[in-house]
């Protein structure tokens, strides 16, 4: 009786055109068959930003090193230099 666990992804949407939802399901097998199935959902979006006390803003690029390739490349692909900008703008223009 050998047990395993794996982990796949499963879904990666776009929302908003720069929020990227990261569905990713833990599998427990049991001689290769499926026991136990959990999903895990992130969100990413292309910066983290900050404002200071004088409302001037920070965005620092997100680090998508460590995500899957297929997230990278949803990422690099959708990321594009007028979707980041349009981003910073929405970020910048919500109350804080």
């Amino acid at each position: 009786m050998a047990i395993t666990k794996s982990t796949e992804i499963a879904r990666v949407e776009v929302v908003q055109k720069w929020v990227i939802q990261v569905a990713t399901d833990t599998l427990i097998l049991e001689d290769n068959v499926e026991i136990s199935r959990s999903r895990h959902r992130t969100s990413i979006v292309p910066f983290s930003s900050l404002v200071d006390a004088d409302r001037a803003w920070t965005h620092t690029a997100t680090d998508i090193s460590g995500e899957d390739a297929s997230v990278q490349a949803v990422a690099n692909a959708v990321w594009t230099d007028t979707v980041k900008a349009a981003y910073k703008t929405f970020v910048e223009n919500q109350e804080v």
